[in-house]
């Protein structure tokens, strides 16, 4: 069994997987779409991959506001997760991210990555944050 981690973002879907023990997560892919609205390749990509990676649940960060509410991005993440959860027919789990993303570019700044080379793999490295973190509190 495996893990799915997933950043949803207005245009991109970081995406992590888990080991087979459920110890530790690698980023996969970033997912890129041109529109916001634009989901249909977005989810079937991710159905591809919940099928070569044998995912049997799957981990949607979800970007509550500091303050602890749900905003816009929160609901829109909800959204994604029900149909996500109705598509793939996995549990899909919201798991609060909040500062997974600047966690993220954290690590790559101290790694000395360029600002260039950050840019394009961020979300990726926000769904391992985001899927670790989820890991290290079911354990």
């Amino acid at each position: 069994m495996r893990i799915m981690g997933l950043d949803y973002g207005s245009v991109t879907v970081g995406v992590a997987i888990s080991d087979a023990l459920l110890l530790t997560a690698q980023g996969i892919e970033v997912i890129r779409r041109k529109d916001e609205n634009k989901l249909r390749q977005t989810y079937a990509r991710i159905e591809q991959l919940v099928e070569e990676y044998d995912v049997e649940k799957i981990v949607v960060g979800y970007p509550k506001n500091m303050n602890n509410t749900i905003g816009e991005r929160a609901m829109k993440s909800e959204d994604f997760a029900k149909t996500l959860e109705r598509r793939t027919g996995l549990p899909v789990v919201l798991f609060d991210e909040r500062l997974s993303t600047v966690s993220a570019h954290n690590a790559m700044i101290e790694g000395n990555m360029r600002r260039e080379k950050r840019a394009k793999v961020v979300d990726k490295v926000a769904a391992v944050f985001i899927l670790q973190t989820y890991l290290d509190s079911i354990h």
